[in-house]
């Protein structure tokens, strides 16, 4: 990977994720110093100003840190303050993609899809007659994202149905994990949201039927058909120069609580021999079993620190035979006890 500090230096890697122009102009007009964020990040000073800046998810989450840290708590949270200057001038793809669909549906479905081209991230959407609910997946569990990030996607969510449909749209719920914030920001994101904020396992926003089914009034097809095709080009281009550790991971993920966790299983998924995908994880410093037990060692935390799941329900979701195997593998990455990690967790919390 280049160094993103490098003067002129392209930032652009397996894995990368892209920052746009237009934040530049949305942090102005929020009143937040693009130039001392990016410093803050230790980032170039061009960044904001690049067409193709790219960053990996360490570096995307110390922008995001840099930024809260930059906007500080003067006229209430970052996130909220974003909110309110957002307008379809700020040129944005995962704006501008959102806001041709016909209604909120449409939109979270395109932005499901193409969703890991502006974060480490993945939208996972579930429909019912009565609901919608979204939810992220931050893709790296050993890597948790800045709250503010997390903040700002469900409030991005939100303000993107008012906008579109030029109407109050109040979820039924918002949440996400450990929401630990101070009594005026809980009030300030109740007040916006018309709902408290709730802990949950994972981010999450639950619209009503009805409100993600009202026409878009931004919605242009012509458009979206012009877009779509680069869109489409950008994540084939993000598949495919990701690293072998990359792919087998996100194979593995989708993998784990149905137990196909064979080489031979996610060989065929990648439309790789076995033999090259061995190589290919060798020539990256790792082994698939290696890639195995660390991201079963970082889902394994999450679930710990951030559920109220039994062992045998984790043990399950890791693909593990039976709990008894769990812990002996939990043991063999850490030297300690699913048990222990989560009180440990409790009294932190508590």
């Amino acid at each position: 990977m280049e160094d993103p500090n490098a003067p002129g230096g392209r930032i652009a890697h397996a894995g990368s994720f892209a920052v746009w122009p237009g934040w530049q102009v949305l942090m102005q007009d929020a009143g937040v110093n693009g130039a001392n964020v990016l410093r803050r990040a230790q980032l170039p000073g061009d960044l904001l100003s690049r067409e193709n800046a790219r960053l990996d998810s360490a570096t995307y989450f110390r922008l995001w840190e840099a930024i809260e840290a930059e906007a500080g708590t003067a006229g209430g949270p970052a996130p909220l303050r974003f909110a309110e200057k957002m307008s379809a001038d700020w040129f944005d793809p995962e704006l501008f993609v959102a806001l041709c669909s016909e209604d909120m549906n449409g939109a979270l479905g395109r932005l499901a899809k193409f969703k890991r081209l502006s974060g480490p991230m993945a939208l996972k959407v579930e429909r019912t007659a009565r609901r919608t609910t979204a939810t992220l997946e931050f893709l790296d569990r050993a890597l948790p994202p800045p709250p503010v990030l997390v903040a700002f996607k469900l409030v991005f969510f939100v303000q993107l149905a008012r906008m579109a449909t030029r109407s109050p749209v109040r979820p039924l719920k918002v949440g996400w994990p450990s929401p630990a914030m101070s009594a005026a920001d809980a009030r300030a994101y109740a007040d916006y949201f018309g709902v408290s904020v709730e802990r949950m396992p994972e981010p999450t926003v639950v619209f009503t039927a009805e409100d993600t089914q009202r026409p878009f009034l931004t919605a242009n097809h012509g458009m979206w058909t012009f877009f779509e095709s680069a869109l489409r080009q950008r994540l084939a281009d993000l598949d495919r120069h990701a690293s072998s550790v990359e792919r087998v991971r996100g194979v593995l993920l989708e993998a784990l609580p149905a137990g196909e966790l064979s080489m031979q299983a996610v060989s065929r998924k990648l439309g790789v021999s076995s033999r090259t995908l061995q190589r290919r994880l060798k020539e990256e410093g790792s082994s698939f079993q290696q890639t195995l037990d660390a991201l079963r060692n970082s889902l394994a935390h999450h679930y710990l620190h951030n559920s109220a799941m039994s062992g045998s329900e984790i043990s399950f979701l890791l693909g593990f035979e039976d709990p008894n195997s769990f812990v002996r593998a939990f043991h063999g990455w850490t030297g300690t006890t699913p048990q222990a990690v989560r009180m440990a967790s409790t009294k932190v919390r508590n």
